[in-house]
């Protein structure tokens, strides 16, 4: 069971030209987020080892230190930590060493979700999920994950778990926003069909949707896009203002935000177990908290699909313009009637 929203821990540490943008919060300022997060019933705290090179996971450890029983922590590994063979991947040798690693700047025994940064073309799957069945017969992962996958290396991995008897991936770690809905056309549906939820990330387009970056007008000056553009998920322009227009134009009704709008589309999608908010201060942790208590109407919701509608890639694109192919396979996004 986890909260509707859970924390994303990426400015913490502030170590790195990626994470530094971020933000540098330390364990203090940390502890004192936590707080706020666990009034309002928030307590899954997300991180990675890479993520300021094991500097938030630190800081995350130190935040959480007297209050373990409290939380949910979740953090990822696979990504490389440095320019050896040895330094990334998700091998046994790695995977043992990366959770070690993991647990000691936690300063936990355990880790309640463990997650895949990214799929290891280099390991066969069989492997990875021995390693990993290992690890929670030992106790030290309750559950586990995977992050940023492909469809068939999500199913692939799946198949092989049941097949041998291994721990199945219980959540997907995924880049899911107004203005990147391509989780929808296969991976939310294979969710579905398999039962793993999504945790979001970045559901504010990296920054792109927190009503701050308007049609012609320059970024402003203090946007972490400057120095992390290059990092994030592409965007087209025109979508984006496109967005952000029927984004005005509801917070208009409603007497919502922004991202307040943006965060609570999302909690409404199918599969969404869980949407990671992060914040570099107090103050954009309470705005972002104000996406719960509240729904978007249906109107307000088709609103913001047709605005953030894209053309649907091949092989979807039949089932989206024939009624023959919707009628054997139908998304999980449209109803009988074929609306969304």
């Amino acid at each position: 069971m986890v909260p509707a929203l859970s924390f994303g821990a990426g400015t913490f540490g502030g170590r790195g030209e990626l994470f530094g943008a971020w933000g540098d919060t330390d364990a203090a300022e940390a502890r004192r987020l936590i707080d706020i997060c666990l009034d309002a019933g928030l307590n899954m705290f997300d991180t990675a080892d890479v993520y300021s090179a094991g500097a938030s996971e630190e800081v995350l450890g130190a935040a959480v230190k007297g209050r373990r029983d409290r939380v949910i922590l979740s953090t990822k590994a696979g990504l490389p930590m440095g320019d050896g063979p040895a330094d990334a991947g998700t091998s046994r040798s790695r995977l043992i060493k990366t959770v070690d690693d993991a647990l000691r700047r936690l300063g936990t025994d355990y880790i309640d979700l463990f997650q895949l940064h990214a799929f290891d073309a280099a390991t066969p799957v069989e492997e990875v999920l021995s390693t990993l069945d290992d690890l929670v017969r030992a106790g030290k992962l309750r559950y586990t994950g995977v992050s940023n996958f492909a469809g068939w290396q999500l199913m692939k991995s799946l198949d092989a778990a049941d097949r041998h008897g291994r721990q199945r991936y219980v959540a997907h770690q995924v880049y899911y926003s107004l203005i990147g809905r391509d989780y929808e056309w296969e991976l939310m549906p294979l969710g579905l069909d398999q039962g793993v939820g999504a945790v979001v990330w970045s559901p504010l387009g990296w920054g792109r949707l927190t009503g701050k970056i308007r049609r012609d007008q320059p970024l402003p000056a203090g946007s972490r896009l400057h120095a992390t553009a290059d990092y994030g998920p592409p965007v087209d322009d025109e979508l984006l203002y496109r967005v952000v227009d029927a984004l005005d134009e509801i917070a208009g009704e409603t007497g919502r935000t922004i991202p307040q709008i943006a965060l609570n589309w999302l909690l409404q999608r199918p599969t969404v177990s869980s949407v990671i908010i992060g914040a570099r201060n107090e103050e954009q942790l309470r705005q972002n908290l104000g996406a719960l208590g509240w729904n978007l109407t249906a109107d307000q919701v088709a609103r913001l699909d047709a605005a953030s509608a894209k053309a649907a890639p091949y092989p979807y694109f039949p089932y989206e313009r024939q009624e023959g192919f919707a009628r054997l396979n139908p998304h999980p996004l449209r109803r009988a009637d074929g609306a969304v």
